[in-house]
């Protein structure tokens, strides 16, 4: 049996119960390189084989997955935050399947979530945004034409955009292109809710310099959209006068 496990977004504390109790239970970790906190690695037991599959190649994985699976012991495949998110476990899953090896997901944190909560803004405000788009700037893994940052961002929905630390002047540029002013707010979360963590309010005039400035290349998440720093109309939800399933609008009289 193989367990991917999503181990949040870096946090000890922020792995799911199950996740925790997955790896305590692990005869073999793969675990996703630097992206995944190693000190959740000291709740593994002591006899646990670890392979750190950042030197690995995916038939190398699946073939390490094998050798364990035929001595009947278990796989967990940790992932960084939760594994739907640019996790690549898709093409490992189709080949587990080939060989018959059973296998089940359990998700986690994702990074974006940790990026909120260390900015304190919340991504879908009323009359403002109800929109999230998570993307990511085209680098050596292209992006579908329809889904370029520069097609996305005409939509003036929040985004969020992962792996494009390294290529700010792209984004920007793509920004630009698509309608984005200079001064729209944005941010950048460097490791969220690790030690080392950073966030730095800026706009996409000053995105470049911001991350330049502070010597960020990798690992982190770039947040854009007028959520960052705005008025914003009070939801409908715990409003006296809205009606809901659970309770009757409230009057003055």
């Amino acid at each position: 049996m193989v367990d991917f496990v999503g181990a949040g977004p870096g946090a000890e504390d922020l792995i799911t119960l199950r996740g925790l109790r997955l790896i305590e239970n692990a005869d073999q970790i793969i675990y996703a390189g630097s992206l995944v906190n190693p000190i959740l690695l000291k709740n593994a037991r002591k006899d646990c084989i670890i392979l750190n599959s950042a030197y690995m190649t995916l038939e190398e994985v699946i073939d390490a997955i094998k050798k364990t699976e035929i001595n009947g012991k278990n796989t967990v495949r940790l992932h960084t935050g939760d594994p739907c998110l640019y996790g690549a476990i898709k093409e490992q899953m189709e080949l587990l399947k080939k060989e018959g090896i059973d296998y089940k997901v359990c998700p986690g944190v994702s990074s974006f979530c940790a990026a909120a909560a260390a900015l304190e803004i919340e991504y879908t405000l009323p009359e403002v945004s109800q929109t999230v788009i998570i993307t990511r700037t085209e680098g050596r893994t292209k992006m579908p034409e329809k889904e370029d940052i520069s097609n996305l961002a005409k939509t003036g929905a929040t985004m969020v955009v992962f792996l494009s630390a390294g290529i700010l002047d792209t984004l920007c540029e793509k920004l630009k292109a698509g309608g984005v002013s200079e001064d729209m707010p944005a941010a950048i979360v460097y490791k969220a809710s690790w030690p080392e963590e950073k966030k730095l309010l800026c706009t996409v005039g000053t995105l470049l310099a911001t991350a330049e400035k502070e010597g960020i290349k990798n690992t982190a998440l770039v947040v854009i959209g007028r959520v960052l720093d705005c008025n914003f109309a009070r939801s409908c939800l715990y409003d006296p006068s809205f009606k809901t399933y659970f309770r009757d609008a409230k009057t003055n009289d």
